[in-house]
């Protein structure tokens, strides 16, 4: 089931990775359609595996740590390393580790996730994504030789008596250099609008990723980022949001 887009304040289309980059750089921020996205990915060539890729959202596994506190979540989780020859290498399995200051519900606390399974971490699309993003964050940062990079896989499950939230943690930093959201399903949903605050609190953009493809790029020195939470449009019926988050943080 597929609902419109609650835009609340929509950019002008960004045609190229030149001019993509640039948008980054004045704004700290930028919302790509899908359309955009993937002509800046090259699909649907270069993501060949894509529908594999997408049903791999299918076999993620419980968030354990946000479950002890009454919420739901499916995630699972990789570490790569970009070295200064620009290679992506996957390494060895690792927790995802936040500070209290980037996350007050679950901060300081190494949290050991499920790993994204090697067939998708190794297919087209995952690795077509990592270099695109290895691409531009290295443009904006020329500086950074070497990248350490975190992939997560999201499924924020939506229930009729509780909603999905997609950042219970709020408006928020991830404690890195850029992140890369790209919407891959999402089904039976209302809401999920994601909102750009400067460090003041002024509200800079708001849009709402609906189609496979739609993408959030952002500075996250720069800006906060939050994500409204969603429920079902019918309670009697799954309701999901499946999203890859991919960080950049200069190693």
């Amino acid at each position: 089931m597929r609902q419109a887009a609650a835009t609340l304040s929509r950019m002008p289309p960004i045609p190229d990775f030149t001019a993509l980059g640039e948008r980054l750089r004045r704004d700290g921020f930028a919302f790509l359609e899908a359309p955009v996205t993937s002509a800046l990915l090259g699909a649907p060539a270069a993501l060949g595996d894509w529908p594999a890729f997408a049903a791999s959202w299918n076999d993620l596994a419980p968030d354990t740590y946000l479950a002890a506190q009454g919420r739901h979540r499916r995630r699972r989780h990789a570490t790569f390393a970009v070295g200064e020859d620009g290679e992506i290498l996957r390494q060895p399995h690792q927790p995802h580790f936040q500070s209290l200051a980037y996350n007050r519900l679950q901060g300081d606390i190494q949290r050991w996730f499920e790993p994204i399974e090697q067939a998708v971490a190794e297919g087209a699309s995952l690795q077509r994504i990592l270099a695109f993003s290895r691409d531009l964050f290295g443009a904006l940062a020329p500086q950074a030789r070497r990248w350490h990079v975190e992939v997560h896989q999201f499924r924020i499950e939506a229930l009729p008596e509780q909603a999905g939230e997609p950042t219970p943690e709020g408006m928020h930093r991830d404690g890195v250099d850029y992140v890369l959201v790209l919407m891959i399903d999402r089904h039976n949903i209302a809401s999920g609008t994601t909102t750009i605050l400067a460090p003041d609190g002024t509200e800079l953009g708001s849009f709402t990723l609906t189609r496979p493809l739609d993408a959030a790029l952002v500075d996250d020195a720069r800006v906060f980022h939050g994500v409204t939470p969603v429920s079902p449009l019918d309670p009697s019926q799954p309701a999901h949001r499946d999203v890859l988050v991919v960080t950049f943080r200069a190693a």
